[in-house]
């Protein structure tokens, strides 16, 4: 007896062990549906860990929040489509939005997700408005309830044409157990991460990992990829052996694949390479109270002394194009017909000489005493930023331009920029869905680097007063005529440099179908995936 109590204790430290090693990495087992078939594990990577994943707040991964949490409505490349409202009316005067919410969905958790509940979610949202006020309609927002148990009504003060867009994209319009809420709250943060969305998290340790499963509750269709694990791999040489010894299936999105990259599996029997249409405009951005750069013919300078075709070739092996305005033609409202800054270093020397900057004896140009010498701030994590700078840094030579580079830690980088501590800063827009209406709103308010560098303009107050004007128009016509005035006077203004128009990226077994791209960069779409074999 004393002998089977003794083997029956070891095999039950064994088992706690087992159970307790959440530092391991999990294995890329297959998970059984109790049906004969199986669903492999998908294995995913990103550059850092998951972070904060409260739905209403800014911190965490959007990938994963898009998967966790549902919207009331959702984008598709078709337009808006039903997510937890199944349809929805907007009153004649463009005020009240009438929401039917779908029957029958349950939280993660178990709890019912009903127009009470969502009223719920907006309570904690508007408790934090203030965090929330680069999307306009948090200034528009006069009342949100619930009518009955499937009916929400949002009423407004004015009409707000971006309205439905707002409420789709990723955060912070998504919706979170009540249960999870602290005391109905979510600002200072929440008991858990328990949403209505495909997926609902089951495991992670910072900085190593974190693993989804199909939420047993979902509403939609059940996807494929029962199961996948995000691998946290800072380092892109280290996610493409990764991915070359089968320890990761897919490396995705426009931050975690550069060019040669994809030019290198290009040719690949194991791998496919994907990229989407372009989604957002690589830039930068002047700053119009800096001493130099506050003079218009400058800035003007500048864009005729980049050839921006070069750095698309040069650079992105023409996979991202050379870009001419600081929306592509094909966002919405954003083809007026501009002339582009075309690339002419002659033109570029000649405007500096009539502004009165004279090269001298060293070749670069001064005007009264002072040298035509800027500073461009940069992202240090970015090695491509990097590379366009220091071609910047070479061509502004020619024009008599000392062009010096400053790279900062990705944290003290975002906040020189919000605060408008540089000559020259790297940015990008914020892609579909949000181009043009909501970057554009977020000029009027120190949001990113838009407002700061935007000060030193004329009309600066012009220019914020007619994009609150766009945002509340309900006619067509004049919203389109206000649009054009805007985005003419920022292009006549030169005080954007736009560069290339990125676009998003994946690098995936041959095996695994269904890797797509979504309206938003910042989602994954795990949903549409499967393996073939």
């Amino acid at each position: 007896m004393k002998r089977y109590i003794i083997i029956l204790v070891a095999f039950l430290m064994l088992f706690i062990g087992g159970c307790s090693s959440k530092s391991e990495m999990p294995e890329n087992q297959s998970i059984g549906t109790g049906e004969a078939q199986e669903s492999r594990v998908l294995n995913f990577v990103n550059f850092r860990d998951i972070r904060d994943l409260n739905p209403h707040l800014y911190a965490g991964e959007m990938y994963a929040q898009s998967i966790l949490y549902d919207r009331l409505v959702n984008i598709s490349q078709e337009g808006f489509e039903g997510a937890l409202a199944q349809s929805w009316e907007i009153s004649e005067d463009g005020l009240v939005y009438t929401f039917t919410i779908r029957d029958n969905v349950r939280f993660s958790d178990g709890e019912v997700c009903d127009a009470h509940a969502i009223e719920a979610n907006f309570d904690a949202i508007i408790e934090n408005k203030e965090r929330h006020s680069w999307l306009e309609m948090m200034n528009l927002l006069k009342d949100v309830r619930a009518v009955d148990d499937l009916t929400l009504e949002i009423e407004l003060t004015k009409p707000y044409y971006p309205m439905l867009t707002e409420l789709a994209v990723t955060r912070p319009f998504a919706m979170i157990s009540p249960k999870a809420m602290i005391d109905g709250s979510t600002k200072d943060g929440v008991n858990g991460y328990i949403g209505t969305g495909p997926y609902m998290l089951t495991d992670f340790v910072v900085d190593e990992y974190a693993v989804f499963e199909i939420n047993p509750y979902y509403w939609g269709e059940k996807p494929n990829i029962e199961k996948f694990i995000v691998k946290v791999i800072p380092d892109n040489q280290s996610r493409l052996m990764a991915l070359e010894k089968g320890e990761i299936d897919i490396i995705y999105g426009k931050n975690m694949v550069d060019a040669d990259t994809l030019v290198q599996f290009m040719d690949s029997e194991e791998f496919e390479i994907t990229y989407s249409e372009p989604i957002a405009t690589r830039h930068i951005v002047f700053n119009s109270t800096n001493d130099i750069l506050k003079d218009q013919s400058v800035r003007q300078a500048l864009q005729h002394g980049t050839n921006r075709n070069e750095i698309s070739d040069g650079l992105f092996y023409g996979l991202e194009e050379a870009a001419d305005f600081l929306y592509a033609p094909t966002v919405p409202y954003a083809n007026i017909g501009l002339t582009p800054y075309s690339f002419d270093t002659a033109k570029a020397e000649s405007i500096l000489e009539s502004a009165g900057w004279i090269k001298n004896s060293q070749g670069i140009r001064e005007k009264e005493g002072k040298k035509l010498e800027l500073t461009l701030l940069y992202n240090a994590n970015s090695v491509m930023e990097k590379s366009i700078g220091e071609y910047l840094q070479s061509s502004y030579k020619n024009i008599g331009v000392n062009l010096s580079l400053k790279g900062e830690e990705e944290q003290s980088y975002r906040d020189n920029m919000k605060s408008g501590q540089f000559d020259m800063i790297f940015n990008i827009t914020w892609g579909l869905p949000y181009d043009p209406q909501s970057s554009l709103a977020g000029m009027k308010l120190p949001v990113y680097g838009d407002y700061a560098a935007q000060l030193g303009l004329e009309d600066k107050a012009y220019i914020d007063e007619t994009i609150a004007q766009i945002l509340v128009s309900t006619d067509e016509t004049e919203r389109q005529s206000l649009y054009k005035d805007v985005l003419t006077r920022l292009h006549e203004h030169a005080i954007y440099l736009p560069l290339t128009y990125e676009c998003n990226k994946a690098i995936y077994r041959k095996d695994l179908s269904g890797v797509v791209f979504t309206k938003n960069p910042f989602e994954v779409p795990f949903y549409e995936m499967k393996f073939t074999k």
